[in-house]
């Protein structure tokens, strides 16, 4: 399939009223890496990278991200929400999630939903299409990293994990479209949450990412840092961000990372 470049001329111009800058490379590593230094070094808020390859994508738990050149959307946008105690930082990775599902349900007729904290399942299968990664780049100033599958074909996906892309998934729709109505959606969304000083239920940030998120409500096995699993229901995610577990004893617990798995029953 020919899939046509991103045009860096005509997404700058659509976009000149919610970033301060954009570039569109052919290649690079790491995005998110490349706009972490460019940070260090002034890079202004709002600045977007966007690589039509990357070679040494990274995701959440040193995981890789790899994908077919122009296949899919990868970039990065660097935020310097100073206003907001870091304290509510933890809301950001989950508002660019929750930015990322809704504008593949408003784009495209896929079946979308969240997998706590960001990961994008969709799909009768709840296979993933998207995933996420945030990184501070130096006191005040946090680039958002992502990888989206819009074009791959399975035999491009990885092999031994369950992912699809939105073309797999029966939706056809052009990068350009794509990524102007998603960062779009992204800077609406934080620039609320900025204004509100971070607080996810006074934008109704919270209630969105309940209804948004397939994780609450279902039984769910969380692989833990250092090797440890819980077995466990999602009940909530709490005002910090995190999600709430209630065990087989009935006690809650909120926790702020660790890999999800849903599972279909607790066994």
């Amino acid at each position: 399939m020919n899939i046509p470049a991103l045009d860096q001329a005509m997404l700058r111009e659509q976009l000149s009223d919610v970033v301060s800058e954009l570039t569109v490379v052919e290649r690079t590593g790491s995005t998110n890496a490349d706009l972490v230094a460019a940070a260090r070094v002034g890079a202004a808020d709002r600045t977007v990278l966007v690589a039509e390859r990357q070679d040494a994508g990274r995701g959440r738990l040193a995981r890789s991200w790899t994908s077919p050149p122009r296949a899919g959307l990868t970039f990065s946008v660097l935020w310097r929400p100073s206003s907001v105690p870091t304290s509510q930082w933890g809301w950001l990775p989950l508002l660019v999630g929750l930015s990322l599902v809704d504008t593949v349900r408003e784009l495209t007729e896929v079946d979308a939903a969240l997998k706590w904290p960001n990961d994008l399942m969709v799909g009768p299968r709840r296979a993933k299409c998207a995933g996420l990664l945030a990184e501070v780049a130096e006191p005040g100033a946090v680039v958002f990293g992502v990888g989206l599958n819009v074009w791959t074909r399975p035999d491009e996906l990885p092999e031994g994990v369950d992912a699809t892309s939105l073309s797999a998934e029966g939706a056809r729709v052009a990068r350009d479209t794509l990524l102007v109505a998603l960062l779009r959606r992204m800077v609406a969304d934080e620039s609320a949450w900025r204004e509100a000083a971070g607080d996810p239920d006074a934008t109704g940030l919270r209630e969105r990412y309940r209804a948004a998120c397939a994780t609450v409500g279902s039984p769910v096995r969380l692989e833990q840092p250092g090797g440890t699993a819980l077995l466990a229901t999602a009940v909530d995610i709490d005002r910090a961000g995190r999600l709430v577990l209630r065990d087989r004893n009935g006690d809650t617990r909120a926790v702020a990372a660790g890999d999800v798995v849903h599972l279909r029953a607790i066994t």
